[in-house]
């Protein structure tokens, strides 16, 4: 199952290529990424489905892990060219109206959207139920 990571790195040259390389050295591939630069630094948020590799290697490039998120990653969609305005709309409403909050969204890597909500498991079954 894949994991939000969250790091903070400098808003500096070289930030995301230190971050880059420690995880492909390591063999661990970034399913999704997102990252936030503000006041000289930033959040960023690394989708990964080995997270102890992914660990251990941002450790080992001196990257601290501050924060390990259960995500909700939908499936990717049959067709990718295809953009279906108003899918997160439905989506977001039907999380809202059973009363669960998403606390953390993101577009990865084919076409799939990323999601933490209060209520992970309540979250999966209405999703999976639109589908």
């Amino acid at each position: 199952m894949a994991k939000d990571l969250l790091v903070t790195l400098q808003d500096q040259p070289g930030e995301g290529a230190r971050l880059g390389e420690a995880l492909g050295n390591a063999g661990v591939n970034i399913e999704g990424f997102c990252a936030i630069m503000e006041g000289g630094s930033g959040a960023v948020h690394v989708l990964v489905e080995d997270v102890a590799g992914a660990k251990a290697a941002l450790e080992g490039a001196g990257i601290t892990v501050e924060a390990e998120t259960d995500v909700l990653v939908s499936p990717a969609l049959p067709d990718p060219q295809i953009d279906t305005p108003g899918i997160f709309g439905a989506m977001a409403r039907a999380l809202a109206d059973a009363g669960i909050n998403i606390t953390l969204a993101y577009v990865a890597a084919r076409n799939r959207v990323v999601l933490a909500t209060t209520d992970n498991q309540r979250a999966t079954q209405l999703l999976q139920s639109m589908m």
